[in-house]
């Protein structure tokens, strides 16, 4: 089966201070280690990054096989994943897109998404479980049972994933867009340690754990 990633990195970075995909996470860019992850499952990547980093990226990722094509992404998240997909071949089978500020996506959790589609599922999300105790913002208390993170790599059936796309809806993530379009959505066992880099401190926190692999 023909498996393609969309690695969306056009983020501006406004609560890091700068563009968090570009800084340097172990001698290296925080993209770097989130595309060289998906190449684990990967034949094809696309990357979405911004117009003024369109050269730069292609670059600092011209040593990874995969890389077949670096392009700008729009104005929403949604948007970007949607100039990703115009480039993926039409004899892909299964689509995953990451987010290009995870570095620490493991390669057992890139297959593990990949092998629930193989095995029938529509859409496939990693879930992690909620440490803190939470409350609406009215005050109510909320049971952290009954809710849990979605992390990406999220993985989709090929044709889904475009049908979802095809509409100019837009969501936070894919899985949710492809909710909307009709599909079911499964999960898998996420890693805590697959954080998302949002602010500065997550950076030694992530060198943190590369040092532990």
């Amino acid at each position: 089966m023909k498996i393609w990633t969309i690695v969306v990195a056009a983020g501006q970075g406004l609560r890091f201070g700068s563009k968090k995909q570009f800084a340097e996470l172990s001698g290296a860019s925080v993209l770097f280690h989130s595309v060289l992850a998906a190449s684990s499952v990967s034949d094809g990547i696309v990357v979405v990054t911004t117009d003024e980093d369109l050269e730069y990226a292609k670059v600092s990722l011209q040593n990874v096989e995969k890389v077949k094509e670096v392009v700008v992404g729009g104005s929403t998240r949604s948007k970007s994943v949607r100039k990703g997909l115009e480039q993926v071949p039409q004899n892909c089978d299964i689509l995953i897109v990451h987010d290009g500020v995870r570095p620490l996506a493991s390669e057992k959790l890139f297959k593990s998404v990949v092998e629930k589609i193989q095995e029938g599922s529509e859409a496939v999300v990693p879930v992690v479980p909620i440490a803190d105790s939470l409350r609406s913002i009215s005050g109510e208390q909320i049971d952290r049972s009954e809710v849990v993170a979605i992390q990406t790599p999220q993985a989709f059936k090929a044709t889904l994933l475009l049908k979802a796309h095809s509409t100019s809806e837009s969501a936070s993530d894919d899985a949710s867009l492809v909710e909307l379009a009709g599909g079911t959505i499964d999960f898998v066992d996420g890693d805590v340690r697959n954080l998302k880099i949002t602010v500065s401190s997550d950076l030694q926190i992530a060198e943190n754990f590369l040092l532990q692999r």
